[in-house]
């Protein structure tokens, strides 16, 4: 129920990932109003649908915890619960992030050694996807919880990500490991001891692709992300105008369309669907509020690959060895 035009979009890209991934749906909100929405589709009485009812919705502008006490029969509160009960192997929300986080945190619990939990974005870079992390659950952060991101940040690298050996930098405001605030400074000295740590890096390097995962609090990832969302449609824009204004034949035009649209593919966020809440003991997968179809039903896909792939399990594993590392 959570996004833009849901749940019609939710229903559109969740119906494209049950169709083309061994999977079972569950679909949780105001029954009627899902009813509604599956009539406009043919095929729903093969693709293992469920549907279980929860009459209220958090709205996108609502406080998480206070929406949450109000309303104990919230779809993402029922959500959340399915998957702390085993009856779900994982949740997919691109409602209230807060609201989100919020109730995966209580029904589903911490993993040891995780004080908080952070959502993990994949980036674009000059050689291949990056992740950043903490992208907006905790707008403050102390510097034991920068290296418990560097941990999970690593095996998200791995799994999703396809590097063998990530490696790690912290965002800063300069290089030298004397550079930034007190947080930033004693994250440092903390994450030195880590097999794979490059250093501090600034904001222009972060698109460079020389870190695979690249540690922040919350509140400087999140505006990252959003400088970069502007960024992106920017040159979208201008790309787009000065194609039109340059190019007189039709075949210069389409050549260039196609250069373009492939530009667009690299840098846009639909491609991976979802950012991870790291950290939490199950899974849960946070979808953009503006999510199209298709991302949604690539974060699907995303939620159905770490569920094949003993995720939480491994995520556990490289908490424990940087706790060590840390005592």
């Amino acid at each position: 129920m959570g996004g833009d035009d849901a749940p019609a979009r939710i229903i559109d890209g969740a119906l494209a990932a049950a169709r083309h991934l061994d999977l079972a749906l569950i679909l949780v909100g105001p029954s009627d109003a899902i009813q509604g929405e599956l009539s406009n589709h043919r095929d729903t009485d093969v693709l293992g649908l469920q549907i279980v009812d929860a009459p209220d919705v958090v709205g996108m502008g609502e406080p998480p915890a206070l929406a949450l006490r109000r309303k104990p029969r919230a779809s993402i509160r029922v959500a959340a619960d399915l998957v702390a009960q085993g009856r779900a192997d994982a949740l997919f929300s691109a409602g209230n992030t807060g609201a989100t986080l919020v109730a995966a945190s209580s029904a589903l619990g911490l993993l040891p050694g995780v004080d908080r939990p952070a959502l993990a974005t994949a980036i674009p870079t000059r050689q291949k996807p990056a992740v950043l992390l903490d992208a907006g659950a905790n707008a403050e952060c102390r510097p034991q919880h920068l290296l418990q991101f560097a941990a999970m940040g690593t095996v998200y690298a791995q799994v999703a990500l396809g590097v063998d050996a990530p490696r790690v930098g912290l965002l800063s405001i300069g290089e030298e490991e004397t550079k930034g605030n007190d947080l930033i400074r004693e994250a440092h000295r903390l994450m030195k001891g880590l097999p794979r740590f490059i250093g501090n890096v600034e904001g222009r390097d972060v698109y460079a692709g020389e870190a695979d995962v690249i540690v922040c609090d919350g509140f400087t990832g999140n505006v990252a992300l959003k400088i970069s969302e502007g960024l992106v449609d920017t040159i979208e824009h201008l790309l787009g105008e000065e194609l039109q204004s340059t190019f007189t034949s039709s075949v210069g035009y389409l050549l260039s369309l196609r250069a373009f649209r492939r530009f667009r593919k690299r840098v846009d966020y639909s491609e991976y669907g979802g950012a991870p809440l790291l950290g939490v003991k199950g899974l849960c997968i946070v979808g953009h509020g503006r999510s199209s179809a298709k991302a949604i039903r690539n974060a699907i896909a995303m939620a159905h690959r770490f569920a094949t792939q003993d995720f939480i399990r491994r995520l556990e594993q490289g908490i424990a060895a940087v706790s060590v590392h840390e005592h």
